[in-house]
């Protein structure tokens, strides 16, 4: 019996669990299942003979995934990207810096921002990079997902998780790579929190330099 290959036209039925666990488990027609049967505790059953169960359980408990070995890599540029573009749209709002004027309402003084600074270039761009990181990024995540499932990981964390976010899909995947691939894979859970520690110094300095920009319009 052989061993059905993804992208392969082989119909959905039970064949030799790839893992090498000794049982049978069930492919879709597309990918294996976490539904797995060991033909030989079947009463009466022979080497070879394998008839089915006699009921597939579809909603049954999926298997452990198997470990990878230990030279198959668990990091590649696209996880890295994911994780680390939302660097762009920092770097973008450092160039981003507006001008407040004075302006009277009656006998009050009141701050405002200068509208040609406020929706300048950079301003543009923040928001235009924005949308373009998070599309770019779950296209990246599909991509990671592939090449996850390429090399061996079993029902990798899905890429889909992705459109919630880089960071859900980034902790998402680390999680189950680390618990097959022997205690490695969070480096870019790590990368992660040093991105978001940057982007809440970078915003709370730029905040702080707009207050003390403001403060500095009011009157004494």
């Amino acid at each position: 019996m052989t061993v059905p290959q993804h992208n392969s036209p082989t119909p959905p039925g039970w064949y030799p669990d790839p893992s090498g666990s000794g049982q049978l488990r069930w492919w879709d027609g597309n990918a294996w299942t976490g539904n797995a049967w060991n033909p030989q505790a079947q009463a009466g059953a022979r080497p070879g003979q394998y008839g089915g169960p006699p009921q597939y359980l579809g909603h049954a408990q999926p298997a452990p995934r198997p470990e990878i070995s230990r030279g198959t890599p668990v990091y590649n540029p696209f996880i890295w990207l994911v994780t680390l573009l939302p660097v762009v749209s920092l770097i973008i709002l450092l160039f981003w810096n507006p001008v407040f004027q004075v302006r009277y309402v009656g006998a009050k003084r009141v701050p405002t921002m200068d509208p040609s600074t406020m929706f300048s270039l950079p301003y543009i761009m923040l928001m235009i990079s924005g949308w373009l990181i998070y599309g770019v990024s779950v296209f990246f995540a599909y991509l990671d997902w592939r090449k996850l499932q390429s090399d061996g990981v079993v029902r990798p964390f899905h890429w889909a998780w992705a459109f919630l976010g880089a960071g859900v899909y980034v902790v998402g995947r680390s999680v189950i790579v680390h618990k097959v691939a022997q205690q490695r894979g969070l480096g870019p859970v790590w990368a992660l929190i040093g991105v978001t520690a940057l982007s809440l110094i970078v915003v709370s300095v730029k905040a702080s330099i707009m207050v003390s920009t403001i403060a500095k319009t009011l009157p004494m």
